[in-house]
């Protein structure tokens, strides 16, 4: 069934998008995690990627045109698919191929739109003044709702734009929620814990001590058409602002870069917010890559904050109530959104992939040898699991079946490797993805693990890193588990669990000694990987770690 792509919300302040180039054409291929277009917004420019995979349909929004948030962007579908009753009714039809919870938060704001067309001008005339009302943000095209986990600000507090409001739990992940304005925090819409649709009053800022008791989500958009004809005056009266490069750091702020430029920086191991952008609103482009010459000024405070980072202290542990010694206690805690997805994602999974498990047992001592040799290179730091991760990688280019993803009508052959990496955080599991892991170096694969690994722990972490995986590692070996079993992360074919490296006798050449092994787990689904497949897979797995260097042919 097609699905209908409409216009984003980049940004709370966002009411149309002009489409700055289009990265696919109608007839492409489209997977989950693609770069569909370049948007322009009424903050910059960004890449805006599909949910969604299966053909480009119809493109409805050429390149320079403009449209309100929304609008029918592009229908993604199956090759051939009739789609020209969603195209004639503009993808109206296409609201109910969405879950019915949309179907139902819509309905009432269609009804309330119809019967009330006169509210919002004297919610227009009646908003204070310099008031910008803050909704709940799409921050992806799946979500309809979202919850706040934490509030960083509270009301009364001094805003300015680039600030961390609050961090919001959507159906992907927990992110951070910036201002785009500044002000003084007047309202908080929607309280720590409590759950939203998308577009509900989260928060009010403004001049301190105007009075908003009667400000509702209903003026935002009046508000943010006010806020945009501002900032047209401002281009008017103020050209040469409008041309200044914007510096952009990480400490909250976003960081604007071209997929080339990003691809580059890592190949030469730049810190990405050191460069000054040149693009439009300060967006990095390939050629400030290449002319980047790095200061001293950063290399420094590095240093400093990493100082700093272990005086942190740790916030104290919860008061559990007490309980009576033979008395039956229990404590309810409610499903965050990131819970929700990961129970419905693996249930689908488990109950829809017929999966197996194959295993081996894996010697070690040269893997063990050859890291040590490697990690004596200065600003050098490999771990085991970025040796399993690069093993892996070359495994699957010489076994592409596993790299596979299974379709009603076809099984569509991957030949970009993308490794997710499961991570553990307090809120559950998140899997940044490793873009392009084949052709990455071990150490190359090390800082990028470790960055994107910081980011899910962080809560820094973008929706496009945890997505257009391939093939998924999972490594409890850490905590001394020896051997286990993953669920499969669809729509990948396989997934890997990995073990603790065990020191046992073990025979060799006829006599018993000491050794070092680890043990690893394939699931597969045999949809798409047949067990002489994922044998075969294993095989090559085990030549490449216990014999390193014939990872570096």
């Amino acid at each position: 069934m097609a699905t209908v792509v409409t216009m984003p919300r980049l940004s709370d302040t966002m009411t149309e998008g002009t489409v700055a180039t289009w990265l696919k054409k109608v007839g492409d291929k489209i997977n989950e995690g693609d770069i569909l277009a370049e948007i322009e917004t009424d903050k910059a420019t960004m890449e805006f990627e599909s949910f969604n995979s299966g053909t480009l349909l119809h493109i409805g929004i050429q390149e320079g045109e403009t449209a309100n948030v929304d609008s029918l962007l592009a229908i993604i579908g199956n090759e051939g698919e009739d789609i020209s009753e969603l195209i004639k009714n503009g993808g109206a039809g296409a609201a109910k191929t969405e879950t019915k919870t949309e179907d139902k938060a819509e309905a009432p704001k269609a009804e309330a739109s119809k019967e009330e067309p006169k509210t919002e001008a004297p919610a227009s005339s009646g908003l204070p003044s310099g008031v910008v009302v803050v909704t709940m943000p799409r921050l992806s095209d799946t979500m309809t709702d979202g919850t706040v986990a934490k509030w960083l600000k509270k009301v009364g507090d001094k805003i300015s734009e680039g600030d961390i409001l609050a961090e919001i739990e959507t159906d992907k992940a927990t992110m951070e929620f910036e201002s785009f304005n500044s002000g003084t925090l007047l309202k908080i819409g929607i309280n720590e814990g409590e759950t939203a649709p998308v577009d509900s009053l989260l928060a009010i800022i403004g001049p301190e001590g105007t009075d908003v008791s009667g400000v509702t989500a209903d003026a935002k958009a009046p508000t943010a058409a006010k806020s945009e004809a501002k900032a047209e005056e401002a281009k008017a009266s103020e050209p040469a602002k409008e041309e200044e490069t914007i510096n952009v750091v990480s400490d909250g702020k976003r960081i604007f870069i071209s997929p080339l430029a990003k691809k580059i920086a890592e190949e030469k191991g730049i810190n990405i917010s050191q460069v000054k952008g040149s693009g439009e609103n300060g967006r990095i482009v390939k050629a400030d890559i290449e002319n980047f010459t790095p200061s001293a000024a950063p290399a420094q405070a590095a240093p400093a904050a990493t100082a700093q980072a272990p005086r942190t202290e740790t916030p104290a542990a919860p008061v559990r109530p007490f309980v009576p010694a033979g008395e039956e206690s229990h404590e309810e805690h409610k499903n965050s959104q990131m819970r929700k997805t990961i129970a419905r994602r693996l249930s689908e999974s488990k109950f829809t992939a017929p999966e197996y498990y194959l295993t081996i047992e894996v010697a070690m001592d040269d893997a063990m040898k050859s890291r040590a040799v490697i990690n004596t290179v200065p600003d050098t730091k490999v771990s085991f699991n970025d040796m399993v991760i690069k093993a892996c990688a070359m495994a699957l280019r010489k076994h592409p079946q596993v790299n596979s993803q299974w379709k009603d009508d076809v099984t569509v052959i991957n030949h970009h490797i993308h490794i997710g990496v499961a991570v553990a955080v307090d809120e559950g599991l998140l899997v940044p993805v490793l873009k392009f892991a084949d052709q990455m170096g071990l150490s190359q694969i090390g800082n990028t693990v470790k960055d994107l690994a910081g980011k899910a722990r962080n809560k820094k972490i973008t929706p496009a890193e945890m997505e257009g995986s391939t093939f998924t590692i999972s490594n409890l070996g850490m905590f001394g588990i020896s051997e286990f079993t993953s669920i499969i992360n669809q729509p990948n074919s396989a997934i890997l669990s990995v073990g603790a490296i065990v020191e046992k006798p073990v025979v060799r050449n006829g006599q018993i000694v000491v050794g070092n092994t680890m043990k690893v787990t394939l699931a597969c689904d045999h949809r798409t990987v047949d067990g002489a497949t994922g044998a075969q897979f294993l095989q090559t797995l085990r030549t490449y770690l216990e014999n390193p260097v014939t990872m570096l042919a």
